[in-house]
């Protein structure tokens, strides 16, 4: 079974066994929503265990969860630096126009039909997120996932079609 990254546990959160999670999922509410089922995996990207999310509140820039039957921090604290995951059978079919984070990452980014490079992340500083092209003998492009510079995505050719706006390739 395929299983998509949605979370990183960074720490504990106080001491009823709640935990700290830095997401990286457009779909917080959803991932975490209540009885929500997620795949712990540790460091070296082994399955640890399934959980059911019992709660889910935003705090900063993180979000707080807690998992079904864990109560204390002693419980949960063995699992900081693990990454959550969902199953691919969890994924829910998406709006037109819409993509999964590794429906993006890998796909060949064209501008005027040149190949300029392949996107490897996708970062989410504020109100747009900000896909990172692998360039060859090139910084890293960061690209704004916004209409007027991300013009076509067909996940399904692997390519991505851009027109890369005045100052934001430093390297032309």
């Amino acid at each position: 079974m395929n299983y998509f990254n949605v979370g990183k546990i960074v720490n504990t959160q106080g001491l009823q066994g709640e935990l700290r999670v830095l997401s990286v999922t457009d779909f917080t509410e959803e991932r975490f929503k209540k009885k929500s089922k997620l795949a712990l995996f540790d460091d070296n990207d082994k399955f640890v265990r399934e959980v059911e999310i019992a709660s889910h509140r935003k705090h900063k820039n993180f979000d707080i969860i807690k998992f079904k039957g864990f109560y204390h921090i002693n419980e949960v604290e063995k699992y900081k630096g693990c990454s959550l995951k969902v199953a691919e059978d969890n994924l829910t079919d998406l709006d037109e126009g819409e993509f999964y984070y590794h429906e993006i990452i890998g796909l060949d980014v064209y501008e005027n039909n040149i190949l300029i490079g392949q996107v490897k992340e996708i970062l989410q500083p504020g109100a747009n997120d900000v896909w990172v092209v692998q360039r060859k003998g090139k910084r890293d492009l960061l690209l704004p996932y916004i209409p007027s510079v991300v013009l076509n995505v067909d996940a399904a050719s692997k390519r991505i079609d851009v027109d890369i706006m005045e100052g934001l390739d430093d390297e032309n």
